[in-house]
C-alpha cells in the first residue's frame, strides 16, 4: 500500500497532515506539545520530523483513513507503549 503524507505546519504545536492511499484523500491535525517533546526527552528535534514519523508509525498499525482528524502525540504514547521508543528511534536513523 503506497502512502504519502504532506506536512504543513498551521499553528505553534499544530500540523496538518494530508494523506493519500489507496485512491483516498483525507487530513488530520498533529498536536506536539512541549510538554510530550519533555517528558520523551524529544526537545530540539524538528516537529515536522516527528509528525511525520509518527504518520508513518500509525500507517503501520491501522489505515490512514481511520486516523483520527485531531492526533495527540501523548495519547499515541498511552495507546501504544513502544512508540517513543520506536520514534525516537526513527528520529536518530535520519
Amino acid at each position: 500500500m503506497e502512502k504519502s503524507f504532506d506536512i504543513e505546519l498551521v499553528n505553534q504545536d499544530e500540523y496538518v497532515v494530508r494523506w493519500a492511499s489507496e485512491g483516498q484523500t483525507g487530513e488530520s491535525v498533529f498536536r506536539v506539545t512541549p510538554d510530550f517533546l519533555g517528558e520523551s526527552g524529544m526537545e530540539g528535534h524538528d516537529g515536522q520530523r516527528i509528525v511525520e514519523e509518527t504518520s508513518h508509525y500509525l500507517a503501520e498499525r491501522q489505515p490512514v483513513i481511520d486516523f483520527p482528524q485531531t492526533v495527540d502525540l501523548e495519547e499515541i504514547a498511552a495507546a501504544y507503549p513502544d512508540f517513543v521508543l520506536a520514534l525516537k528511534t526513527a528520529l536518530e536513523k535520519r
